[in-house]
């Protein structure tokens, strides 16, 4: 099937269909060539360096042609639906409030509201049948996979205590929720699959793609299976889903593409915003104490014998304190891509900061591993962006106030540094086995200092080229780049992290030199397999185009070279 339209080669046309000889059809900022064959679409005003007629252009063309090659398996097979599209609009930027009501699951029993469809209590995971009765051979392999392997690799840093119940949770709610046990049976298939050395990564896509839909599909029908419901009642079924779309969404990025997390980052975010704070009018000051009430109503915690005072949190409880975390992340580096103000903004002072010396009541640390006081202020910084950018378009951008913004956060930032760069210089290692288990695990907490640095610089980076714009030659931008190299190249171990911070690499290597994107490159090509560090790919994939392009026509900022990908790249 030819999938080139039938149009004219024109001068304005990609220099990806220069470069391959093809006809362009000059679509913007990707256009149907290259978005069918699902490869880079290189546009720009200025003729690119690699278009030499010479080495590089040969260099060039030869991997646009080990692009197309790599990129066969996904043209295949059909791309997972979007069910977020059917709660939420998946156009790119813009949000929606999603479903209104929630969907009737299990109670907390283990018994079934009267209104649950069977379809939804007896869904098959299309890799092994599991139903309440009868375990498969295939699904206990698989939820043991997943549990010991394929959680810890997608969430590497979170690490809770045995003796709050660990990762339990996860296993209670796939033994409970037809919903979960898809989600999660499904990215076990696709590991699996990959553990097993399988050579043909055309028949691990289709494996996965296909378990991928299914999950998709008992997703999509839980949502609409929603109306109706009682909010407050069935608030334990709601926490199952939105648990669900956030796992997939992650285990999609990871894994699989970018075309759809908007829509299903919308999705979930539609069902918090429905879930904890229904009536809408729960006011900034009472949303820390709405958010405990919350999830006590998610209870009630269990007690382990013989000693009955030891208490651990329902599975509900820690299912939704895990998304929640992992929502409030998610959103606000979404938002620097989107340049808008982070949706859950308004929970951010109740949930992430700390007041009067109390623990926050969402630690970012212990489920991504980089501490609040960071991740808030890229959240600043997002609504720094867009502040500014309205003024600019209205005419009427105040540099005082601009600046003045931006001190209070460069000073948090830096502090942040001094106190990180103080404590133990201690290089991270990860380990698994049973002595390093019921000991303190000092090697995580020194993981996660180092992780917190170099998301800090990268917040630094960040805000220069919000406030100065784009200034890679900048003694300040070039210390931080340099910062944040040495500590992903020499420091963190196992390189394997590399993927929870994707979004950092990405910003110190935009803004890199020459001489520093051979070991960028290097750091990126070295996670195998490739086809699930997508994240890294992808950051490096947009790093080269602004390599190539010497960041010309990037408008000064990020958004610009986010947007320039025709859908929102999560890197999470």
């Amino acid at each position: 099937m030819d999938l080139l339209p039938r149009t004219l080669r024109t001068s304005n046309g990609c220099w990806t269909c220069r470069l391959r000889r093809k006809k362009c059809d000059e679509e913007r900022p990707v256009c149907d060539i290259c978005a069918a064959l699902r490869i880079t679409c290189h546009y720009a005003d200025k003729k690119p360096e690699w278009m030499d007629g010479g080495a590089r252009q040969e260099e060039m063309t030869e991997k646009v042609k080990r692009e197309v090659k790599q990129k066969a398996p996904y043209r295949r097979v059909d791309r997972p639906p979007a069910f977020g599209e059917k709660v939420a609009n998946a156009g790119f930027g813009q949000w929606s409030t999603g479903p209104q009501n929630m969907m009737p699951e299990p109670t907390h029993n283990g018994t079934h509201s009267s209104t649950e469809t069977p379809e939804l209590t007896s869904a098959g995971t299309g890799c092994g049948h599991l139903d309440s009765n009868q375990v498969g051979r295939s699904d206990s392999i698989l939820t043991t996979f997943y549990l010991q392997s394929v959680l810890p690799f997608l969430f590497p840093l979170y690490r809770p205590p045995i003796a709050r119940g660990g990762t339990a949770w996860v296993l209670e709610l796939m033994i409970r929720s037809p919903v979960v046990r898809q989600a999660t049976l499904c990215q076990g298939c696709f590991f699996f699959c990959l553990a097993q050395g399988t050579d043909s990564r055309e028949v691990i896509c289709e494996t996965v793609f296909s378990q991928v839909r299914e999950a998709f599909k008992s997703l999509e029908r839980a949502i609409q299976g929603m109306d109706g419901s009682n909010i407050v009642e069935n608030s334990r079924g709601t926490v199952h889903v939105m648990a669900s779309i956030v796992q997939m969404l992650h285990f999609e990025v990871a894994a699989l593409t970018f075309e759809n997390c908007g829509a299903h980052l919308n999705a979930a975010l539609a069902l918090f915003d429905q879930l904890f704070d229904e009536s809408g009018t729960v006011e900034p000051a009472e949303l820390q104490s709405h958010f405990k009430l919350f999830m006590h109503h998610l209870g009630p915690s269990s007690y382990i014998p013989p000693a009955d005072h030891i208490q651990i949190p329902s599975a509900e409880q820690d299912a939704f304190y895990f998304s929640t975390a992992l929502l409030l992340f998610d959103d606000i580096i979404a938002s620097t891509a989107l340049q808008k103000r982070p949706r859950l903004y308004q929970y951010h002072h109740s949930l992430l900061e700390s007041n009067e010396g109390d623990e926050p009541v969402i630690n970012l640390e212990s489920v991504i591993g980089c501490q609040n006081t960071t991740i808030l202020q890229i959240g600043e910084i997002a609504v720094l962006d867009k502040w500014k950018k309205e003024c600019q378009n209205a005419g009427k951008l105040d540099v005082i106030e601009l600046v003045s913004r931006a001190t209070q956060i460069k000073n948090t930032l830096e502090r942040q540094v001094v106190r990180l760069e103080g404590e133990s210089a201690e290089t991270c290692k990860l380990s698994g086995n049973l002595l390093d288990l019921l000991a303190p695990n000092n090697s995580a907490s020194s993981s996660r200092r180092l992780v917190t640095l170099v998301w800090t610089h990268a917040a630094l980076l960040y805000l220069l080229v919000v406030v100065s714009g784009w200034q890679p030659a900048s003694d300040e931008v070039r210390h931080h780049v340099s910062q944040i190299i040495d500590l992903l190249a020499n420091k963190i171990t196992p390189n394997t992290l590399l993927r929870t911070m994707a979004w950092p690499f990405f910003i110190a290597g935009c803004l890199s030199e020459p001489a520093q994107q051979a070991e960028i490159r290097q750091m990126a090509e070295a996670l195998q397999p490739s086809i699930v560090f997508s994240t890294v790919r992808k950051a490096l994939e947009v790093m080269e185009n602004v390599w190539h392009s010497g960041g010309d026509g990037l408008s000064q900022d990020f958004s610009t070279v986010f947007k320039a990908q025709g859908h929102i790249i999560l890197l999470v």
